[in-house]
């Protein structure tokens, strides 16, 4: 059974939850927008911040944190950014590390976005 968590992240037009559970993981996918649903500017290194900051903000209404993330999807529209984007996760995650691949694509959805991460978090017992 899935259910969707109410991050009050800015309602999406297309049919999608930023956050849905299913058998204790938690899956999302998080872009660079504020809270008005505009892609912010500034660049690589401020939208870097504004999705991990999305990030954060969509685990702590599931009652988590960063530390239940095990995997991270980043993708990025310029190999460049990818050291930028290193650094600024570095800020947001502490060893152990979630696992991770970093992929660079032509575009995404909204042509002004250069980064997006889906994430895996474990929301069940992460005793052992």
């Amino acid at each position: 059974m899935k259910y969707a968590i109410n991050t009050e992240l800015f309602a999406a037009k297309a049919p999608l939850e930023w956050a849905v559970v299913g058998n204790g993981t938690l899956y999302t996918a998080q872009i660079p927008i504020d809270a008005r649903g505009q892609v912010v500017a500034g660049g690589i290194e401020a939208q870097a911040r504004q999705t991990l900051d999305n990030l954060k903000h969509t685990l702590q209404a599931a009652g988590s944190s960063l530390d239940a993330v095990v995997q991270v999807l980043i993708y990025v529209t310029e190999r460049s950014y990818l050291a930028t984007v290193n650094a600024v996760y570095a800020e947001y995650f502490q060893a152990p590390y979630p696992n991770r691949a970093a992929l660079v694509v032509a575009g995404l959805a909204r042509e002004e976005m250069l980064v997006e991460l889906v994430v895996y978090a474990c929301l069940a017992d992460r005793a052992g």
